[in-house]
């Protein structure tokens, strides 16, 4: 097992604050986690980058909440629910964790989501996408931050569909918690709005060889071949959909979750004009590329969603423990659904009773070459979705904590 512990944060918060050596001794640090895909596949996307972007929000908040120096631990959990329990476990008994952030990875938010409502601590789910984790899973400890499933998919697969020629679908879908959800939730978007799904496959974590799956895709002769995964999974499928001419026999290709990471992964040559859904880009306001700056300065490349998610998800649970004078969850919770969400990616944004964080949801295009001004100018903006339409209606999430 991956254990790390950034032991070197306290050190950057106490020179950006300038608190001593004696003030920080003087008092049991203040423990917050991040357990993310840190090696893997998905590493790009999260995270170092979500690492870098919870140290930043602890400097930019002053490196000290009630009187108690911040620390930050940080781990792998190497995509393996077995694995992220047993860190959670040890960070919540063991190392008096107050709040764990990222979860870059369903299988493992849900289980650690239980395990942190059995402990009484807090979770935000800044990494993870799947819509169970508000939906039958929700728990009062909870916050689902960025994005989830059902918004990617809502809002990606009626973008497609009114693009036209988008009737059927294929899903080839990784075959995990987050795979299923949003091959469900997309299934239901392309039905509702009078399309078929006539096919799909499953595929593990880390397949470097689409070839098989694109076969199978191509052969159903579907107007649209959704790729319902993530991260590397997502890079080969597109690169090999190109490769096998998918697009050049008339069936297009959608990736379902995409970030800028992978998108630079790709290529625009090979990626422009792919549509999909995100909830931030790092030049779509001069504070979003203020914050970008000062992130690229640190990471070596402008954050992701998820990473600016990181940093906004940790100023706001930091003001909340702030306000309620107490890091005991029920009290921070509260002060957490009380308080609008203004941050770098988000305006006006809200906690709903089921620890869903509504705000809007942006579909990009990707640049050809030609549109490219440098190395990370990759995307164009083509439409908002506001919220209150991209998120999952509240009472439609069967979350026991929602009275209907």
């Amino acid at each position: 097992m991956t254990y790390l512990r950034t032991w070197a944060v306290r050190a950057l918060v106490c020179a950006l604050t300038g608190a001593g050596a004696a003030s920080v001794s003087a008092a049991e640090p203040f423990r917050i986690g991040v357990l993310d895909d840190m090696t893997s596949s998905l590493a790009d996307q999260q995270g170092p980058g979500d690492v870098v972007g919870v140290k930043m929000a602890v400097a930019d908040f002053g490196g000290k909440v009630l009187g108690r120096p911040i620390e930050v631990l940080a781990a792998d959990h190497q995509n393996k629910p077995d694995i992220g329990s047993l860190i959670a476990r040890q960070w919540y008994e063991k190392d008096d964790v107050q709040a764990i952030v990222g979860l870059g990875h369903s299988g493992v938010a849900l289980a650690v989501q239980q395990l942190t409502r059995e402990k009484n601590r807090v979770q935000i789910n800044t990494a993870a996408g799947s819509s169970d984790l508000t939906g039958k899973a929700c728990s009062p400890n909870s916050v689902h931050w960025v994005f989830d499933s059902y918004s990617f998919a809502n809002s990606t697969a009626k973008a497609v569909m009114k693009s036209g020629h988008a009737d059927t679908w294929f899903f080839i879908t990784l075959d995990y918690a987050y795979g299923h959800a949003l091959e469900r939730d997309a299934s239901n978007v392309v039905k509702a709005n009078g399309g078929k799904v006539i096919g799909s496959v499953r595929h593990p974590l880390n397949s470097s060889d689409m070839a098989s799956y694109l076969l199978q895709a191509q052969n159903a002769k579907a107007n649209v071949i959704a790729l319902a995964n993530s991260g590397g999974d997502t890079i080969n499928g597109i690169k090999q959909a190109k490769e096998f001419g998918v697009s050049t026999a008339g069936q297009q290709v959608v990736a379902l979750t995409a970030f800028l990471t992978n998108i630079h992964a790709i290529g625009l040559e090979t990626a422009k004009g792919t549509l999909f859904a995100d909830a931030f880009y790092w030049d779509q306001s001069d504070e979003a590329r203020a914050f970008s700056k000062r992130f690229q300065a640190i990471h070596g490349r402008p954050p992701t969603s998820l990473q600016a998610g990181a940093y906004g998800a940790t100023l706001h649970y930091l003001k909340a423990v702030e306000d309620a004078g107490s890091a005991d969850p029920a009290a921070v919770m509260a002060k957490m659904r009380a308080m609008p969400i203004n941050d770098v990616m988000t305006k006006n944004g809200r906690i709903r009773p089921d620890g869903r964080v509504i705000r809007d949801i942006y579909i990009f295009e990707v640049k050809n070459p030609a549109e490219s001004k440098g190395e990370w100018d990759l995307l164009k903006l083509k439409a908002t979705i506001p919220g209150d339409e991209a998120f999952r209606p509240l009472n439609a999430g069967d979350c026991p904590l929602v009275q209907n």
